[in-house]
């Protein structure tokens, strides 16, 4: 079938047997019939039964005694989704981690950025990560529970991470000999991780689970997420919507769907905390509990349930999107961050550096350029990557330029060109190198900025990374809270370059069309 536009949409949507499809050059193929389909989104509204005023009940209840503190290791900067008044620590030095146990709140934030790593960068952080929590828990006496924030679209060093973690803490998990289960809300005695939390639902973002069929929102559609293109993804990419066949999938056989625990809607809609606690008691050896999930209150009533199983003793691990810190960290809802909050202490103009090249932020983009006359737009030239010295002389080029518009008080937008005219002959790791040099080079211009900008803006999740973390040198961020839904904003560290400036996160994959221009046009 030739590909275009009406024909993708046609196979797409209205195949009477749903299948996993891909784009080879001119053609779509089918490459696997799948027992799952593309629903409307109205089935989230037709399945969100649960009462959420009695599930918010059952979770107050069981919090009540519970005092483990939360490690969330945040694998990018867009983990911070739902929540606001917490840390983000942007080392995992021990230092940094005792100073996130001594906090007050019960949650803090590390962002290890490891969906970006390699394999063996990623193994060498979580085992240090594991050993160092470990480690600082025993010395103050305080048990808790590791949150391992992926991907919603299911992407990232999945099970490896995890796995990484429950053998590093293996002889660590506890509070110590000094603490009783009594004291903790959990036994202080075996440390093995008896299950592990696969909850990726995040509303925010157009996630949900039903029936173990993890969905994504595209317009009026849920997609099974093995039909999207993130399922397609280069690095992490995978087949299975199904939650219970990913485990397998991802695991290659270690774990067959047929041992996951499930926590059905049904159960949820019920408010069967009783029921769904028993199912987690049986866990034993990492096993898989698979949550589905269309509303917070489906999320509270199984967080009710998971409270109290680990009052009794029982210790878990969750792999999980944004939702579930937001639930299990008890983050109240407040009002999306509006420009009084987000203004900064200058009057030079802000900085919008898009990096990401998906659809969506393409599409974003362009939609922003409606701006023109209102901000400045600069195209940074990555073929340049190609010429000597060509990249160092187009940062020059941008930050001159850019400076100049920022002291004036324009807001500058500055976007990578949305093509690469790479040689043909050019091997995969090749490839990956001039995307690292490019990569470096557009956060550099951050880097180099003498003049502070009101804002700044990084659209994509690598690039609001390192922005963060190697540009503004941020070692310790607070979350003010959302601009948009979904969309975080860090205050930055005094020991950050620019010290008290609001530092907004866009997802890639985050947001409508209109979403970057709103919140530019309302910031300028």
């Amino acid at each position: 079938m030739p590909y275009n536009k009406l024909s993708y949409q046609k196979l797409r949507y209205e195949c009477k047997k749903s299948c996993r499809l891909y784009f080879e050059r001119t053609e779509w193929r089918v490459i696997e019939i799948m027992e799952c389909k593309v629903i409307p989104f109205h089935t989230v509204e037709e399945r969100s039964k649960t009462d959420a005023d009695k599930a918010e009940a059952l979770l107050s209840q069981a919090m009540e005694g519970f005092h483990k503190k939360l490690v969330v290791l945040d694998d990018d900067p867009t983990g911070v989704q739902t929540v606001h008044d917490v840390s983000v620590y942007t080392d995992w030095e021990e230092e940094s981690i005792r100073k996130g146990f001594e906090e007050k709140e019960a949650m803090f934030f590390i962002l290890t950025n490891s969906r970006s790593f390699s394999v063996e960068e990623t193994t060498k952080v979580h085992q240090d990560i594991a050993t160092r929590v470990a480690k600082v828990a025993r010395e103050l006496g305080q048990d808790f529970m590791i949150i391992s924030r992926g991907d919603s679209t299911l992407r990232g060093h999945y099970p490896l991470e995890t796995q990484l973690l429950a053998e590093g803490l293996a002889d660590g998990n506890t509070a110590g000999p000094e603490k009783t289960a009594a004291d903790n809300g959990a036994s202080a005695g075996s440390t093995a991780v008896d299950g592990e939390i696969i909850c990726p639902f995040f509303p925010e973002g157009g996630r949900y689970t039903m029936g173990n069929i993890h969905y994504v929102k595209e317009q009026d559609n849920l997609v099974p997420a093995g039909m999207t293109e993130f399922a397609r993804d280069k690095t992490f990419g995978y087949k299975s919507s199904d939650l219970t066949e990913y485990v397998e999938e991802k695991t290659e056989g270690k774990y067959h769907k047929e041992d996951c625990i499930t926590i059905s809607l049904d159960e949820l809609n019920a408010l069967d905390v009783q029921g769904i606690k028993e199912k987690l008691m049986s866990a034993q050896n990492m096993a898989k509990i698979i949550v589905n999930a269309v509303s917070y209150a489906d999320l509270k009533v199984f967080c009710a349930a998971l409270v109290l199983a680990m009052k009794e003793g029982k210790h878990y691990m969750a792999r999980t999107a944004a939702a579930f810190t937001k639930v299990m960290g008890r983050i109240s809802d407040q009002p999306l961050l509006g420009r009084e909050q987000l203004e900064g202490d200058t009057k030079n103009g802000g900085i919008v550096l898009i990096g990401s090249h998906v659809k969506k932020t393409t599409d974003q983009l362009n939609c922003l350029k409606e701006l023109d006359g209102q901000a400045d737009f600069m195209e940074f030239q990555v073929n340049t990557v190609f010429e000597e010295n060509g990249l160092e002389k187009e940062v020059e080029r941008t930050v001159k330029a850019a400076e100049e518009k920022i002291l004036s008080g324009r807001t500058v937008v500055i976007y990578t060109s949305r093509q690469l005219l790479a040689p043909e002959n050019m091997t995969p790791e090749e490839k990956l190198q001039i995307s690292v040099k490019i990569s470096n080079a557009v956060t550099s211009i951050i880097g180099k900025f003498s003049v502070k900008p009101k804002f700044i803006i990084a659209k994509g999740g690598i690039t609001s990374s390192d922005v963060g973390t190697k540009a503004l040198r941020v070692k310790k961020a607070r979350v003010m809270g959302q601009v948009k839904k979904g969309i975080p904003v860090w205050m930055t560290g005094e020991e950050s370059k620019f010290p008290g400036m609001p530092y907004i996160i866009f997802p890639g994959n985050v947001g409508e069309v209109s979403t970057l221009k709103e919140i530019v046009e309302e910031l300028i």
